[in-house]
């Protein structure tokens, strides 16, 4: 996390999936989901071998978006603003972030 924060020109205090966006997101939910599939499907049990099938399965879907001719996450753009900063903004935008139910 560390590295990624460094690439990325975050601080420590910002949340990292705050500032991906959609295409790198939806790649690493999509290493999250599997991964915690192969571990539920193979019963995989301990930290360390739980960490390794993430680190196999991230390996995978990296080697799959190479292999279409994709962006590879760390080449995406940082999103500029967080997500929590743009829902801030949003809700001011909508009637000075009054609910109207």
């Amino acid at each position: 996390m560390r590295d990624i924060r460094r690439r990325k020109g975050l601080k420590k205090s910002r949340q990292i999936l705050d500032h991906m966006g959609s295409e790198e997101l939806a790649a690493n939910l999509f290493r999250a989901t599997q991964a915690e599939s192969k571990i539920r499907r193979e019963s995989i049990a301990g930290k360390d071998r739980a960490n390794q099938a993430h680190r196999e399965v991230g390996a995978k879907v990296r080697q799959t978006i190479k292999e279409i001719g994709g962006t590879m996450p760390e080449n995406l753009p940082t999103a500029k603003e967080s997500a929590k900063l743009l829902k801030t903004k949003r809700e001011k935008l909508t009637d000075g972030g009054a609910d109207k139910n």
